[in-house]
């Protein structure tokens, strides 16, 4: 019976120093690789907010540590008004419609648009789609959120 307190003991020990090594090592240094990842270093620019911020929807968070949903839409938000195109001026006939009101055909005209991105044009593809006023279809802005986060992992 001793015994078994002795190693019940030192697990606790153990978990204890392991949540401890957690919270003051790891999850700073990671925060900061993260905020590193997404050009947030010291000195540069906070990015702007997104609709979904200043209409009140958005989380708010202390810190972003690049694997939320939440955290790319507002790494996604834009940064400047510069338009960029990427071989799809004919997606501004779109500008200010719901996103909610495409057809099959819309959609797929997006999906087309994205699929033939290369990866490092996605972020800004992205961007332009958001300067130029153009609400993607809740399908793609999906998609593009999957590709932006898998982007992420493998960067």
């Amino acid at each position: 019976m001793v015994g078994a307190m002795v190693i019940l003991g030192a697990l606790v020990v153990i978990g204890v120093v392991l949540y401890l090594l957690d919270i003051y090592y790891y999850r700073p240094r990671d925060a900061k690789r993260a905020e590193e990842m997404m050009g947030n270093v010291e000195g540069s620019p906070e990015p702007e907010q997104t609709d979904a911020e200043e209409n009140g929807k958005g989380e708010e968070t202390a810190e972003c540590c690049g694997m939320h949903q939440v955290c790319e839409k507002t790494n996604l938000s834009p940064h400047t008004d510069e338009v960029v195109y990427y071989d799809d001026e004919e997606l501004d006939r779109f500008r200010g419609r719901d996103a909610e009101d495409y057809t099959v055909e819309e959609i797929e005209e997006f999906r087309d648009v994205l699929m033939t991105l290369l990866p490092q044009d996605v972020a800004g593809w992205s961007r332009s789609i958001q300067v130029r006023g153009i609400n993607l279809p809740t399908e793609i802005r999906d998609e593009l959120l999957l590709i932006v986060g898998d982007l992420r992992r493998q960067g």
